[in-house]
């Protein structure tokens, strides 16, 4: 076991827990718990509150994922709460547009440093259906045990009589501010008098409590058709976009089939593509090969097998992530250990590669993240996005929250799986995990004992760090606060070529003998360390003690009943 002495301790409890980046909707969950509400109730409770205290990162009009634990049958579910690109936007339209070459190739192209060639980051071409509303009302009817409304009422309080503003929060609003906020269509809504509030300043949205109000009273109905649907397509449309009534109307979500690796004797668990988890399955079947826990974490030696694990893990997620119902991906063959052991053989244990490629398998930012363990043992890893801070920075008039700009992770590249299409969800950045104990069953989603529900929020970061925080609670035996708790590493823009950004207090020594291996690194500081991720863990034993971690980038806190 590698020592680590952690800046927090670890809370404890047995009766529930809630852990995410806001105090204020940790407390709206834990009181949904306490009114007799299960993981499901509390975590859209949580959601909701988070909507209020940390519009920065999340709201009604981006979108969700979640896993869910059912204590009872010891199985894992899988909800897709993300939209889909409107009906009328096409790469056709694109390229009248002038978004296109004469050749038909995306006018990005040549930024190298570019994640994903696609449309301008806050353009209203970029707004996809706000899945947000139907993923909450979705995983309450299929998992919770109390009405929608009491879970939203904690966060109706808050949007109507205001709340004090956190400190990273704060920096981080006035940054939207400044950056879409001003010249977004709304976008003033959000701030006041032009500025983002200050740590300590109250605010409040009553913009957002009627919308609230109205999805209490007449569920994801109220939010997909009528006022609210009005109001969302005629602002995109008088943004220039072409987001329309019927394409709200139309959304739905999905509740798919989890994909998981056995790492350590642990299960890993994530939502399937169109979201990134697989980079972190991928990353960790190819760790799974060395011994990590023989070397010390912050070793240079170490985290370039980490970081050359997850060049490859990239390689192949920037080509393979794309929306399921419009391309076959081949799951079971990426996830082959034998598929592992062949990208494995890839890395050279003394030099980095930067320019890794994808494989070929043979057939056979931002983000809020929250998690919840109720007293029964059923747990709800839940993530929810607007992405790029605030979005666009388009606020419907008099609803109270920003739409997203998930469309930027479109490829425009017809050519390309994850190519811009009609009804098409995008390369989805946000995922939450869960951890169970793997004792070989068969089939592997059900009968299993929880371990974990945990998340790292952050862009591209995400599965980096999902595979950190595990090799941490898995190969260094850290207590979940240690595990969030351990530096990081970024491989920025989430490709293969990408820099690599070390978190400040890295040894120097560390430093240097990576980019004497090849690796290009950048040393983070301050509020950039955002840039790591904020992640949250509750770890559940044998005995029902639960153990809860929430990240030091971030404002939150974990607590128990």
């Amino acid at each position: 076991m590698n020592a680590f002495t952690s800046r927090r301790s670890p809370v404890y409890g047995m009766r529930g827990m809630v852990a995410t980046s806001q105090p204020l909707a940790v407390a709206a969950g834990l009181e949904v718990l306490a009114r007799g509400g299960n993981a499901a109730d509390a975590a859209i409770a949580t959601a909701a509150a988070l909507n209020v205290t940390e519009p920065t990162s999340t709201g009604l009009g981006g979108d969700c994922f979640a896993l869910y634990f059912e204590a009872a049958s010891g199985s894992v579910t899988a909800l897709n709460g993300s939209g889909r690109a409107p009906r009328a936007l096409t790469l056709e339209m694109l390229a009248k547009e002038g978004f296109l070459t004469d050749d038909g190739r995306p006018r990005t192209e040549d930024n190298p440093r570019s994640p994903v060639i696609g449309l301008p980051s806050f353009h209203p071409y970029t707004i996809t259906v706000p899945g947000a509303c139907a993923g909450w009302c979705d995983l309450v009817a299929r998992h919770g045990r109390l009405p929608l409304s009491d879970s939203l009422a904690p966060a109706i309080r808050l949007a109507e009589a205001g709340f004090p503003v956190a400190p990273i929060t704060a920096h981080f609003w006035q940054r939207g501010a400044e950056r879409q906020l001003k010249s977004a269509p709304g976008g003033l809504e959000l701030t006041i008098d032009g500025r983002g509030p200050r740590a300590g300043e109250i605010f409040r949205n009553p913009g957002l409590a009627r919308t609230l109000r109205t999805i209490a009273e007449g569920g994801k109905r109220a939010f997909y058709e009528g006022d609210i649907a009005e109001a969302i397509a005629r602002t995109v449309q008088q943004a220039g976009g072409c987001l329309a009534v019927e394409d709200l109307a139309a959304h739905t979500s999905t509740w798919d089939t989890p994909i998981s690796t056995v790492y350590r004797g642990l299960r890993v668990w994530e939502c399937p593509p169109n979201g990134q988890g697989l980079a972190a399955l991928l990353a960790l079947n190819i760790l799974e090969g060395f011994d990590l826990a023989s070397l010390p974490p912050l070793s240079a030696e170490r985290l370039h097998l980490e970081i050359e694990a997850m060049r490859l893990a990239f390689a192949d997620t920037r080509w393979y992530v794309a929306d399921p119902q419009f391309n076959d991906i081949p799951l079971d063959e990426l996830l082959s250990k034998s598929y592992a052991a062949a990208r494995r053989a890839l890395i050279n244990p003394r030099r980095a590669a930067p320019g890794q490629s994808r494989g070929v398998p043979v057939s056979s930012s931002d983000t809020v993240y929250l998690c919840v363990v109720d007293g029964e043992g059923n747990a709800c890893s839940f993530i929810n996005s607007n992405y790029m801070g605030f979005g666009t920075g388009i606020i419907p008039h008099g609803w109270g929250f920003s739409l997203q700009n998930r469309g930027h992770n479109f490829s425009l590249d017809p050519q390309h799986p994850n190519a811009l299409a009609p009804g098409k969800r995008p390369y989805h950045t946000i995922i939450p995990g869960m951890i169970t104990v793997d004792d070989n069953r068969q089939p592997p989603t059900i009968n299993h004992q929880l371990y974990a529900p945990f998340g790292v929020m952050g862009g591209f970061m995400q599965p980096q760090g999902h595979a950190q925080v595990v090799i941490g609670l898995a190969d260094d035996q850290l207590d979940p606060q240690a595990a969030l708790d351990q530096l990081r590493f970024c491989i920025e823009d989430g490709t293969a070529a990408g820099r690599v950004a070390l978190e400040s207090g890295i040894p120097e020594e560390v430093v240097v003998n990576l980019a004497r291996m090849g690796h290009t690194v950048t040393t983070v500081s301050g509020y950039e360390r955002a840039l790591f991720g904020r992640g949250q863990i509750i770890r559940r034993d044998a005995n029902g003690v639960l153990c809860g971690g929430s990240d030091p980038r971030a404002d939150g806190c974990a607590m128990s009943l």
